[in-house]
Order: C-alpha cells, then structure tokens, then sequence
C-alpha cells in the first residue's frame, strides 16, 4: 500500500492536500521504484498547490518535488542500483511513500552525503548551481536576498568559491546573522533603505528571491551595466522595473532543465555533490509524514531558521 499526498483542486495546502492511500501498480517498463526517505518542505513545493501555475499543472497531483529514497525495484539494466539511495527527481511527487520515475533520471547519493543534506540537493542546491553558471559572480560586487533560505546561504558561500570580489546579503530578521558572521559576509537589515541603496549602487548583480518593494528599491538605485535575477517572490508581491536597465532576468529552474541532456543532468550533481556542505544548510525539524500538516505550520513561522523534513516509514 502507498500513501501520498494529494491535491484535487487549488488552494491553501493545508486545506486541499489529503493523505489518501491505494494499491502501488506494476512498475513501468525502464522505471525504478524508490521508497522515500525523507522530503523537505519548500515554497516550490507549497506554491503550485495553490493554484499560482495551474495553467500548467494537470490535476490532481501528488505533492512534493524533491527528496531522498532507496531502491527497491528496478528493471535488469539497472539491477546496481537495487538498495542504493537516490533523488527520485523529475518523476511522480515525492511526499508519498514510494516513487516511480524513469531509471535514467535517478540521481545515485555519493556516500559522503547524508540523508538529511541529500534530501535538499536538488531545489536549491540546483537553483544556486545554474544562476552562477549563467551569471558568473567572478570579479564581481554580488547583492543577495532573503539571507534566511538555503538558497540565499548557497549563493553566497559558492559565490565566494567562483571568485566574488564580494558578497553581501539582506537580511529580515537578526537571526542568521551568526550564520554570515562566521563566513564573514557582510550582512544588512531589510527594513535599512538607505544602506541597501548604498549597496544596490555597487552590485554587478543581484539575486533576488523577494520581489515587493524591495525589488523596486534595489533596482532603481543599480547601476545600468548591473544584473538582477529574480528566482522568487517571497514576499508575495510583484514588482515592476522603472526602466529599460538594468537588465532583469527571470530565473526558474524548469526552463533551464528543459535544454539540458541526461548527461549534462548527471554531470550538474557530479559537479554539486563537492561542494554542497550540510551546514551551509538550515538546521533540519523532522516530522513524521503522517504529522505533515504540522510540517507545513512550522514552515510557516515567521523568521523561521529551520527546515521542515517529513520522514517516512
């Protein structure tokens, strides 16, 4: 039997998700079938569900698009993997017991990796990884929001890596700022217009993952030749640029994924997995997945400094 979350209709997660249970089917020809370990809960994961993409998202759906599971079934050529952890990714929703997704997309977990840090290798890590690769940060002044979400904190230590001439992140509250004290990043108060304005004046490029207001104010004050890429909007409102540059890119992780090969999808975790470092992560807060709704409550706390994992039976 496998139990998954389900949406049939858009809205608020916590009204529309219902844990429904049923019989797994025969596995499809070339699929593995994963068991899940753990799964995070994220904003990628919560938006879609209400409704914010429904003109290309065909219901009902199962939830949850990353995590970490083991190999119980698998087709002859793929007879190695059979017990090994993957990331059952670009298959079914991953907040179910059991995946099916085609073998040639799993993504074997190096043993170095823990479960915790492999369950969150792919949203952010991915997202990080390919805004660097598109805008190097190299021999360049970088501004980052949202200083709390893994991606802010991924951004910023690999930007250093790819040879930043610096760094610096906008924080909403003070508690990550123990984090960027000891990376020795500099960090700055959202509600500190006048600062950020100072060093929106010298960004090369921006990442930001608010949008609002505060999209508004960095990029009025950027210089033309600058870059902003928005990856996200946290704050829940948009944003509308005031002229022609600098110049805006729109960055999700879909589009990009669409251009690349199964070879290139390998060979992008073959060049994560060194890098990726479990406490450039938020500390994670298990939850049984039978106690999601609990789950999704506590990623809703404000100035949150934790991520929501389920675990599974």
């Amino acid at each position: 039997m496998n139990a998954a979350l389900f949406y049939r209709k858009f809205g608020l997660p916590e009204q529309v998700l219902t844990l429904e249970y049923s019989n797994n089917p025969f596995l499809k020809e070339n699929y593995i079938r994963v068991q899940m370990l753990y799964a995070p809960i994220n904003a990628s994961d919560l938006i879609p569900i209400t409704g914010a993409y429904q003109h290309r998202i065909t219901l009902p759906q199962i939830a949850g698009y990353e995590g970490v599971g083991k190999v119980i079934e698998a087709p002859l050529s793929y007879q190695h993997l059979i017990g090994k952890r993957v990331l059952p990714l670009r298959g079914g929703g991953t907040w179910q017991n059991f995946v099916d997704l085609p073998a040639e997309f799993a993504i074997e977990v190096p043993d170095s990796i823990s479960d915790i840090t492999a369950a969150r290798a792919y949203i952010n890590p991915v997202a990080a990884w390919l805004m660097l690769k598109h805008y190097s940060p190299q021999g360049k002044h970088i501004l980052v929001t949202a200083a709390g979400s893994d991606c802010a904190k991924l951004l910023c230590n690999w930007a250093i890596k790819f040879a930043a001439l610096s760094v610096t992140v906008i924080c909403r509250s003070d508690n990550h700022a123990q984090y960027y004290n000891k990376h020795t990043i500099k960090h700055i108060k959202q509600d500190d217009k006048q600062t950020i304005e100072y060093f929106a004046r010298q960004a090369d490029i921006v990442f930001d993952a608010v949008g609002g207001e505060l999209a508004e104010t960095i990029l009025a004050h950027m210089p033309e030749s600058s870059e902003f890429v928005s990856y996200g909007l946290l704050s829940g409102a948009f944003f509308q640029p005031k002229k022609r540059l600098p110049k805006v890119h729109w960055f999700h992780i879909r589009h990009y994924l669409k251009q690349i090969s199964q070879n290139q999808w390998l060979k992008m975790f073959d060049d994560i997995w060194p890098i990726l470092d479990a406490n450039d992560l938020n500390v994670a807060n298990l939850f049984e997945f039978y106690d999601w709704q609990a789950a999704i409550k506590n990623y809703r706390q404000p100035y949150r400094n934790n991520k929501p994992l389920l675990i599974f039976d």
